[in-house]
């Protein structure tokens, strides 16, 4: 049993790992995402793998691992609050020096790896972020690499497509805050072109996911 906090979102939300908790007690709107193959238990439903949404005023069961995002409902002025964040992280093309993210509003916290899990948020500012469509992650060049997104502030659309041509788009996904896409990966770890593009500015939690037995790219 045990509850990490991450130091991935803070000042700005609390963010917190738990693994092997019967019970968690949610007061104020937390994102809860599960990243075990075993449901959690919210009143009469139940959340599956790498499923998530808000919970509010009441208590889960059965956390076997799951990541929980509190604080993000607080905002009144989420400008004001997006503005800050920007003081704070670095671009996403500084630190990781891909070409596709040259010149865009992307940034990035601090990435977190926890065993075979890694967490990062991400703000991106620009409307259309134009971020670039990519099947192939260069930061975690690892095969079977597997990687969903949950936002957290704002909104925005994972898209899917054909060829490296948004005119080939075949399926698009609505984020909205707590909301994350379902899995583009096969069981080899391959993908779709794919990008995540901006409705408003947003704030969006990456969970990379290695195969057993792989070390984290930073190691």
């Amino acid at each position: 049993m045990s509850i990490i906090t991450l130091d991935i979102s803070e000042p700005f939300f609390t963010t917190r790992v738990l693994e092997n908790e019967d019970s968690y007690t949610v007061n104020t709107k937390t994102i809860v995402l599960n990243l075990s193959e075993h449901p959690i238990k919210i009143e009469k439903q139940e959340l599956r793998h790498l499923q998530s949404v808000v919970v509010a005023k009441s208590t889960i069961y059965n956390l076997k691992h799951a990541v929980l995002v509190e604080r993000f409902a607080e905002y009144d002025d989420e400008e004001s609050l997006l503005a800050k964040v920007r003081e704070e992280w670095p671009s996403a093309f500084e630190i990781r020096g891909e070409e596709r993210l040259r010149g865009i509003g992307h940034y990035m916290s601090p990435k977190v790896w926890l065993g075979q899990f890694g967490f990062t948020m991400y703000h991106s500012s620009t409307v259309p972020l134009n971020v670039g469509l990519h099947r192939e992650h260069d930061f975690c060049p690892v095969p079977g690499f597997r990687e969903v997104h949950t936002q957290i502030i704002g909104f925005g659309k994972m898209q899917q497509c054909r060829e490296r041509d948004i005119e080939t788009l075949y399926l698009e996904e609505p984020m909205a805050p707590g909301t994350t896409h379902r899995p583009m990966f096969d069981e080899e770890g391959n993908y779709p072109w794919h990008q995540f593009e901006t409705i408003t500015p947003s704030i969006f939690m990456a969970v990379e996911m290695l195969p057993e037995g792989v070390n984290p790219p930073s190691l």
